[in-house]
């Protein structure tokens, strides 16, 4: 393979335009467009099948999900989360106007570290809001221990997290809430689009209704502040779309995993994060962390790969907790997050998607390699 052969990292290739016809025409021929359409109930019914849920409501966006979620919640005061996640994780609390308290992260998951929330809890705390971070799973039984002793709330942030299990079922059961993200870059995607998970009809009824300007039932009056999160009928008909096609994906992921993991086993100085506990993943992101053993650091390695058309991301950066509306609150000084300040400098998300080739994989690895020696 030349070295100037552009390889870039992109999403599998949609399916076969003629397969989504007849969904445009469905919805064109019905002239309903969104506001909980066939397709949008369709979806919602094939999502909770698939997930193993129960309720589940449709979201234009994942980050509109997350500020509905917060909001449905009721919380007030502040909300302990990580700084080690995309900006819409805290994002979603500035705009209910809560005050995010940052806690470090575990070196191993890089998910919230349970072992240092209880010492961030104050009388004004009503809620935890952990991250599934690269859809590995958090400690969920040492947080809901702690949620439980003070009286919290646990929203989960589980956008990377589509499909993944544990011992005993679906990750998205956990927490009073968990939030998904259907983006272009997630390995379920509508295009753009998210969920929330519910526990009970009761509560998607609520959610249904606050993203949908709070609007009564019949329509007749608004009874909440509200917003305008639906789904269309056209990003749900290309989810219905995409799931048929999902479980041959996620297993050409899941290859792909282990051919990068195989090759970079023994690399001194590059650690492939593996999660913790028993679980089922969905091989949504491929991270590794350049530690100080390895020769290259981490920037340097980033432009060797980059310099042979391999663009890997250094996600997440920057820290949430370094950016302009966060930096100057007392948890986000550096010294109160030593392990998120280090990882952040280490990650590199190499490239990953269905319709990587092996070959292509091999080469990434032979790069790593070569510029370890």
């Amino acid at each position: 393979m030349s070295d100037r052969e552009p390889i870039f990292v992109t999403q599998p290739a949609l399916p076969d335009l003629e397969a989504f016809i007849p969904y445009l025409r469905e919805i064109w021929d019905r002239r309903m467009l969104t506001n909980g359409g066939p397709v949008h109930q369709r979806l919602e019914a094939a999502l909770c099948e698939y997930l193993g849920v129960e309720h589940i409501s449709l979201f234009c966006n994942g980050t509109q999900a997350l500020i509905t979620a917060v909001q449905a919640a009721g919380l007030s005061g502040e909300v302990i989360t990580t700084p080690y996640s995309f900006v819409a994780t805290a994002h979603s609390l500035l705009w209910n106007n809560l005050k995010p308290v940052f806690v470090d992260i575990d070196p191993d998951t890089l998910n919230l570290d349970p072992a240092r929330i209880e010492a961030a809890i104050t009388d004004k705390t009503t809620a935890i809001m952990p991250v599934h971070c690269y859809g590995h799973p958090c400690d969920t039984g040492s947080i809901r221990q702690i949620a439980e002793r003070h009286g919290l709330k646990v929203i989960y942030d589980a956008a990377h997290a589509f499909g993944v299990r544990d011992e005993a079922g679906s990750l998205l059961r956990h927490g009073d809430l968990s939030v998904l993200s259907f983006h272009a870059t997630k390995v379920f995607s509508t295009f753009e689009g998210g969920a929330i998970v519910c526990p009970d009809e009761a509560t998607k009824r609520h959610i249904d209704q606050l993203k949908n300007f709070g609007l009564s039932r019949d329509g007749s009056t608004v009874e909440h502040l509200g917003s305008n999160g639906k789904m269309s009928e056209i990003h749900a008909a290309f989810g219905l779309l995409q799931l048929e096609h999902l479980d041959l994906a996620l297993e050409k992921r899941r290859l792909i995993d282990q051919r990068y993991r195989k090759g970079l086993a023994d690399v001194l100085g590059i650690r492939c994060i593996d999660g913790v506990g028993e679980h089922i993943g969905n091989q949504a992101y491929f991270p590794i962390l350049v530690e100080p053993a390895y020769p290259l650091a981490r920037d340097a390695l980033f432009e060797h790969l980059a310099a042979h058309n391999i663009h890997g991301r250094r996600y997440f950066q920057p820290l949430i907790s370094s950016l302009p509306m966060y930096c100057d609150a007392p948890s986000a000084s550096p010294s109160n997050l030593p392990a998120a300040n280090r990882m952040v400098e280490q990650v590199i998300c190499l490239p990953i998607y269905p319709t990587l080739e092996h070959e292509t994989v091999d080469f990434i690895v032979g790069l790593i390699v070569q510029a370890a020696a």
